[in-house]
């Protein structure tokens, strides 16, 4: 062979075996895992005073703060995450929370907080400041939250991060049977975060993009989320975490009878006298709720009606006395007024007062024109002043409308859980401003009133009111509808006096009836026995906890022993 060729093939076989050990050793650097360590507090970036927040399987987007060694999470996390009853005034600076015996407030300055249980605030000291304000954010102390609400929490440093369960149930863990390591992508070559031991128990983390061929997403009980090889851990297996809290009780003073109540609208002091000779009419009613008081102004004052001898001859007829009271004076702003704990404090504190001044057993709330803004300020309002009743022996109802989409900031289901009673209006489905004549409440209203109502309501505080009137309707021919509202006699008099028969009508569960007079047509669906019995029927049937009605006066007498059958 020529000594050339030679020397080519030599050097052909010297390269092969370069180029086979330069890929031999690519392969086993490709297939050799990284031994590169990523710090924790690199991995996890958190500024001087931050604490990152881990909710379970997922880091939160909102960091904590730490301040003099106290742990703080923001105000809208807590209400929205952990616990609806902490309640901020941005106005006063205030900090309020509720229990079913207690209103704790903290202020953002200092340490000092108050326990109010009845009228008298006692001041207290805690052991760290409660409140925290960073410009127009609002922390707490988590170990406050934590007092209050079903959560548990434990924190780590460097970096600093507080792992926090709170969302209980059923959740996918493994366990480690290899010695391995925790890596910041499902990768080999990725940075190590950590060595996991054997033993050492990994929640799945089951919010993941995309799975990682070989490698299993997961999270560590200090709150490190990473990946780990599958082969190194034990096959998926579901924990059950739960908590030892203990839910706060709120004990309702309802009573053991069924509720027959009926609304006394009263224009002056005077009127009140009228109560015997009304309360004779009737039959089973153990409730009369005076329309006594009325929002004066945004302080939180009211005007009173009030009268020891109206309460005193209540009772002697068997009655208990809820006393009502309104919003109904157009020039106060109940957002202005709901919105201020100071002034809040002066309702609640002034309605109870009179409650005990007169013996009275019960106060009824009829605030029917709060703004959908100052909703979360009503439920606020009630919290608070269901304390002080409950302190006080007191029964606290609350009429709303009945459940409807532009209504639901009224939020009955809260009220369901923090009063003693819900009063449904079950009433004014056509009213007196609607541009459309129609029944004042249809079968079909009423059943869909009860039916939804019970979804948030428990039924043993759920009372359906009923209509004692019934509105006459007149629609010109310039398209012009205006009715006015009439009492059950005078109604059942327009077919007479108009010579019409009443036309039982199924669908809305009424008689019904119109004529023609004057170049205009007169409509009128009638509230009488027989419309008020198939109420009853539905109430009966739903096994609320009784019934109220507007107003007394209007009824026939006839109306009671329907009432009477059902009720009982």
């Amino acid at each position: 062979m020529d000594k050339k060729i030679k020397i080519a093939l030599v050097g052909i076989a010297f390269a092969i075996v370069i180029l086979a050990m330069g890929i031999g050793i690519a392969i086993v650097k490709k297939m050799t895992p990284s031994n590169e360590v990523m710090l924790l507090t690199e991995y996890y970036q958190v500024e001087d005073t931050e604490v990152m927040i881990i909710l379970h399987d997922e880091i939160y987007d909102k960091s904590g703060i730490m301040s003099d060694g106290v742990m703080y999470i923001d105000y809208e996390t807590v209400v929205n995450e952990f616990n609806h009853r902490f309640y901020w005034d941005q106005n006063e600076n205030i900090l309020t929370y509720t229990t079913p015996t207690e209103i704790i407030q903290a202020d953002a300055v200092g340490s000092k907080y108050s326990i109010t249980k009845s009228m008298i605030k006692t001041e207290a000291v805690s052991e760290y400041p409660i409140v925290k304000l960073y410009g127009d954010k609002v922390y707490i102390a988590l170990d406050f939250v934590a007092k209050y609400s079903d959560l548990v929490y434990r924190f780590y440093v460097d970096p600093n991060r507080m792992v926090i369960e709170y969302k209980w149930g059923e959740y996918l863990f493994t366990e480690v049977i290899k010695a391995t390591q925790l890596r910041a992508e499902g990768d080999i070559k990725s940075p190590v975060l950590m060595q996991l031991p054997v033993g050492d128990e990994l929640m799945y983390v089951t919010k993941d993009e995309a799975p990682r061929k070989g490698f299993t997403k997961v999270i560590t009980k200090d709150g490190i989320i990473g990946y780990v090889k599958e082969k190194h851990i034990k096959s998926s297996y579901y924990k059950e975490l739960s908590s030892a809290f203990t839910a706060p009780i709120y004990t309702a003073q309802t009573r053991p009878d069924k509720i027959n109540l009926v609304f006394h609208q009263i224009f002056n002091i005077e009127a009140g006298g009228k109560l015997e000779e009304l309360i004779s009419q009737t039959k089973g009613v153990n409730v009369v709720s005076p329309t006594w008081f009325s929002i004066n102004d945004v302080s939180g004052t009211f005007s009173s009606l009030a009268s020891q001898e109206y309460v005193d001859k209540a009772k002697a007829l068997g009655l208990e006395v809820w006393a009502l009271v309104d919003d109904f004076n157009p020039e106060v702003d109940m957002y202005e007024l709901l919105s201020y704990t100071s002034r809040r404090e002066t309702l609640s504190n002034a309605l109870v007062e009179a409650a005990i001044q007169y013996k009275i057993n019960g106060i009824n709330i009829d605030f029917e024109k709060i703004p959908s803004k100052a909703g979360q300020h009503y439920i606020q309002f009630l919290r608070e002043l269901s304390v002080k009743c409950r302190n006080n022996g007191i029964v606290l109802s609350v009429d709303n409308y009945v459940p409807a989409p532009y209504n639901k900031y009224y939020d009955r289901e809260e009220q369901g859980k923090i009063v003693d009673y819900i009063i449904v209006m079950a009433y004014d489905e056509y009213y007196s401003g609607s541009d459309v004549a129609g029944p004042v409440a249809s079968i079909g209203f009423v059943k869909d009133a009860i039916r939804n109502t019970l979804e948030e309501v428990p039924r043993e505080k759920t009372i359906i009111a009923v209509p004692f009137y019934s509105r006459l309707w007149k629609e010109t021919v310039d398209g012009d509808v205006t009715s006015e509202s009439l009492s059950m006699t005078p109604a059942r008099n327009v077919f007479t006096d108009n010579g019409i028969e009443p036309q039982w009508n199924e669908t809305y569960g009424s008689y019904y009836g119109e004529y023609e007079k004057d170049d205009a047509l007169y409509k009128i669906w009638l509230e009488d026995a027989k419309s008020i019995e198939e109420k009853m029927k539905a109430i009966y049937e739903a096994n609320v906890a009784g019934i109220a009605a507007w107003k007394l006066g209007l009824e026939k007498e006839e109306i009671w022993n329907v009432i009477i059958k059902y009720l009982n």
